[in-house]
């Protein structure tokens, strides 16, 4: 059974910082395509950081320069190291694992969510001026 499990939300200040993980389990991890997305109240989910089966990273523009996505093949553990925090990253976190082949991968230039696999049950974030 495919289990994601997020943690290391929390309430901080503006410019503070904070390292989400994604403890995953009941499948490939290495072979997955891996992200982190976030949804506001009001907004629909968009996705903020991904990584695929060869370490290859892409951001949405707004964290670019912000946050850092790694993976720990060997704990099966997705990270997100997020710096400078501002109040617009206010949301809930979602880890997502989706078997992508590397064909695919190639004709986007990065990992391409179109139906999620295997989605966690969330993490909050608030950032607060």
């Amino acid at each position: 059974q495919v289990q994601l499990v997020e943690s290391g939300g929390g309430s901080v200040q503006a410019g503070g910082s904070l390292r989400l993980s994604c403890a995953a389990s009941g499948y490939s991890f290495s072979e997955y395509c891996m992200g982190w997305f976030r949804q506001a109240p009001g907004k629909e989910r968009e996705e903020v950081a991904s990584i695929d089966s060869n370490r290859l990273t892409s951001y949405t523009d707004s964290v670019k320069g912000r946050f850092t996505l790694s993976k720990d093949n060997a704990k099966n553990i997705l990270y997100l190291q997020m710096n400078n925090l501002k109040p617009d990253d206010t949301a809930m976190y979602y880890c997502a694992a989706d078997y992508q082949t590397v064909s695919f991968i190639r004709s986007l230039g990065r990992c391409g969510y179109y139906g999620v696999d295997h989605w966690g049950k969330g993490t909050q974030v608030t950032v607060s001026n």
